[in-house]
């Protein structure tokens, strides 16, 4: 025992355990640790992409009207599942139920409550359209098989169960069972995500044929116009119902859309958070609150109910004859680059703030913030496609109808308000509330003025500074001589003499935020603008009819109905996100 005292102490750190495994040792613990979890990740990931990938093939199949593939065969494959989801879904919940007592880590930034409030709404809407479905197959029972009457209801069913469990858990931080957990959260996304394109693919070719039927009406004859119908083969038992029903499935689709891209990432995240180590400071709880936001929201306003107003009377207008849909096309290339301007302007004078605001950022990992991020910027890459495949079709035309000279401008304001709208969320989601901001500032003061001997200046004690250090000294400033406290001094003076010079930074604290909250007000509202006109049918890439004589009929087609839904999402996303940067500022 005495012997063992005089040993050598065992190496730490990253050098004593590369010496270990020179030695033959065993290797790290760390290392022992990540292996399996990392190889779950990528086993559970490539699982999801071969569904994912086999359900694409098979709505392909669908779509094209390969031998042998119905519409049956695609969605027993979505029921099945469905299903699956369902019965992991029910395990889960069965066991977190069983181990309630325990103390669980959860994510603070994830599944946040508006967001679960958003998927609440949308779930419901989706829950309307089951029911205009299962009215739908009655209607056309006879010549209908009877996957079309199932999914509906394996739908709904779904979509309340998958709801509850997202209400219940989607913060929690799985530390057992993690390799079960990762496939089935997995198997959550990819479910949600051919749900996502099986809606995409049904709302896109009822507005192809729609465009195709009024296409010919700007003078385009020489696109041939074929419908792509997969509409039932037997007439309806009651033909006005089943006319009523088959319009508002249409208009209930974006909804559906929006939910389950939703239910997707909120999984997406769960499943990024399996094995996750929390850091233990606590975060700011974030509140709603409605004031001094007016301007940025009267403006909004006002944004929101010219869009209504220009998506009905261009719904009217379109398709009627050639000069009311150039009349339609060009109102809505005004609107639309005015309205796009306006944000260019916020979202500049925002990130303008930002950049020359001194506030904490928050450099933890977040997957929840990553992935929004990531979002923004992929979904945002379908408008890019879109427009610039119109500024080229406007440079490369020989003939140039009166509405081209609207389009051109608004193709590249729809470029430059997503790059700078992108800009100004990404810089606003990776900074600290303000009142976090305030409380570092104010602890930093009271510790290095705490230190001093020094009595502490007006500033210091206005920021907390109390007991011994404010009574053990009546001399300051040789003692303090650049120090926090009268930098937090000048700083305040600044703030209460904010024309002293004109940069931002001299605007009192309040201002700026009563500003940066305004222009997210502002944003938000705008974006749910933009976001109802390709939801609803408004869609000028579709109608104006220039691209596809540039590129073809049938490959512009193709690159709108691959690039529109990201779009479409691009609005929804970034309004939720705006909503969040409201909140914390």
């Amino acid at each position: 025992m005495v012997a063992n005292r005089h040993l050598p102490a065992a190496p730490r750190g990253p050098a004593g355990g590369a010496r270990g495994a020179e030695l033959g040792g065993p290797p790290p613990a760390a290392a022992l640790a990540g292996s399996p979890q990392k190889l779950a990740e990528m086993l559970s990931s490539q699982y999801g992409l071969n569904v994912f990938v086999a359900g694409l093939l098979l709505m392909f199949a669908w779509a094209v009207h390969a031998v042998g593939v119905g519409k049956g065969h695609l969605l027993s494959f979505l029921i099945t599942l469905m299903l699956i989801q369902l019965l992991w879904m029910l395990w889960y919940v069965g066991r977190s139920y069983a181990q309630r007592r325990l103390i669980r880590e959860k994510d603070t930034h994830a599944g946040a409550r508006w967001l679960r409030g958003s998927i609440t709404l949308f779930a419901a809407i989706t829950i309307v359209l089951g029911c205009f479905k299962i009215g739908y197959f009655v209607g056309f029972a006879e010549c209908l098989s009877a996957t079309e009457g199932v999914f509906p209801v394996a739908h709904s069913i779904h979509t309340l169960s998958q709801v509850y469990f997202l209400w219940g858990h989607a913060k929690d931080i799985i530390q057992s069972f993690k390799t079960l957990e990762r496939f089935g959260l997995i198997h959550s996304v990819f479910t949600n995500l051919l749900l996502w394109a099986n809606g995409v693919l049904n709302e896109s070719k009822h507005q192809l044929n729609e465009h195709k039927e009024r296409l010919m009406t700007l003078g385009f004859g020489n696109i041939t116009i074929v419908l792509d119908d997969h509409s039932p083969e037997c007439n309806c038992t009651s033909t006005a119902l089943c006319s009523v029903i088959s319009q508002g499935i249409y208009y209930l689709y974006p909804f559906n859309i929006e939910y389950h891209i939703l239910a997707s990432t909120m999984f997406y995240v769960l499943w990024k958070n399996i094995g996750r180590k929390v850091e233990s400071h606590p975060h700011p709880k974030i509140q709603f609150r409605f004031h001094g936001v007016m301007m940025g929201t009267a403006v909004g306003l006002t944004v929101l109910a010219i869009t209504i107003g220009v998506v009905a009377v261009y719904l009217i207008q379109i398709g009627r004859s050639k000069t009311k849909s150039e009349s339609a096309l060009i109102m809505f290339y005004i609107y639309a680059t005015a309205s796009l301007m306006l944000m260019v302007v916020a979202g500049l004078t925002g990130v303008w703030i930002y950049r020359t605001q001194e506030t904490v950022l928050d450099e933890s990992k977040n997957p929840a913030r990553k992935l929004d991020s990531d979002l923004l910027i992929g979904t945002a890459s379908g408008s890019w496609l879109i427009s610039w495949g119109s500024i080229l079709a406007i440079i490369c035309a020989e003939e140039h109808p009166a509405y081209t000279w609207y389009n051109l401008p608004y193709s590249i304001l729809a470029i430059l308000e997503k790059y700078i709208q992108n800009l100004f969320i990404i810089e606003s989601i990776h900074r600290k509330p303000e009142r976090y901001n305030e409380d570092i500032r104010t602890l930093r003061v009271m510790a290095i003025c705490s230190r001093n001997p020094a009595p502490l200046t007006p500033s210091c004690q206005k920021n907390g500074g109390t007991g011994d250090a404010a009574s053990n000294s009546r001399e300051l400033s040789h003692v303090l001589n650049g120090s926090v406290c009268l930098r937090e001094s000048r700083e305040q003076n600044q703030e209460n003499n904010p024309g002293a010079d004109g940069s931002p930074s001299s605007l009192p604290t309040n201002t700026k935020r009563k500003i940066l909250r305004n222009i997210a007000a502002f944003l938000f509202l705008c974006n749910i603008s933009l976001w109802i006109p390709p939801a609803f049918g408004c869609r000028p890439e579709y109608d104006n009819g220039l691209e596809e004589i540039v590129f073809g009929f049938e490959p512009w087609i193709i690159v709108v109905n691959l690039a529109m839904p990201f779009s479409i999402f691009y609005r929804m996303h970034s309004a939720a996100s705006l909503f969040e940067v409201y909140c914390k500022t």
